[in-house]
């Protein structure tokens, strides 16, 4: 089960009811799990999400594992990942500086895709984001693995680089301005994009796809809650 306490429009996919998402087996809570506040929220709205998804998680989770207490687990895999995390180590302090591409995407990131968004400047900034991913294969850190914040951020790297790349790209995508997102190459509001959210997903090659999804119609118990308040 995840949460993450931070400020986040979208995320993780996930199912309204059980909040698993398409990973069977992982479940989401809080507000990296999408769908709930759509394209904002109100800051206030945080623990009330965590008290309701966060006993909804919690209890499907349970009932997940119950019954599939006989899953197999993939030695290879999990070998392959130990390999992949430990390789910092090999390369040393010869390799490249895990704190400098850090710096370097949040620069970048803010730069061209900040507050004020354009084509333009989000398709340079894919560029940026293919380049620091080549630096991240080269990362190289010192010291042992105990309280080694080197080790954790050269770790980090690719995830920051993936959830980098998914924002310009779904960026791109919507052509419209909506709650955080301005364009200023599409500085008003689109009503037939306010239809769809935007999935991102691994291509089979592993590439990242994004695509428009239609939004699901409201169900009719809370449609009915919401015109009782109107």
């Amino acid at each position: 089960m995840m949460h993450w306490s931070g400020y986040m429009m979208g995320g993780i996919r996930v199912d309204g009811d059980s909040q698993m998402s398409t990973v069977p087996g992982l479940f989401a809570a809080g507000e990296v799990a999408a769908g709930l506040h759509g394209a904002n929220r109100l800051g206030g709205n945080s623990l009330s999400d965590l008290i309701v998804f966060g006993q909804r998680a919690g209890y499907f989770a349970a009932e997940f594992a119950k019954h599939n207490d006989a899953i197999a687990i993939d030695v290879e895999q999990v070998q392959s990942a130990a390999a992949v995390s430990m390789a910092p180590f090999e390369r040393g302090p010869a390799g490249e500086n895990p704190y400098q591409i850090q710096y370097d995407l949040q620069d970048s990131m803010q730069d061209l895709v900040g507050i004020v968004r354009t084509e333009d400047e989000m398709q340079r900034a894919l560029g940026v984001i293919d380049g620091l991913r080549t630096r991240a294969a080269r990362v190289g850190i010192s010291g042992n693995r105990q309280y080694n914040n080197g080790w954790h951020t050269a770790m980090d790297l690719d995830n920051m680089l993936i959830v980098s790349e998914a924002i310009t790209r779904a960026a791109l995508l919507r052509k419209e301005s909506r709650g955080a997102q301005f364009r200023e190459d599409f500085p008003g509001k689109d009503p037939e994009w306010g239809k769809y959210n935007i999935v991102v997903l691994r291509g089979a090659g592993g590439e990242m796809r994004v695509e428009k999804r239609e939004i699901q119609p409201m169900p009719a118990e809370l449609k009915g809650v919401i015109e009782e308040m109107k």
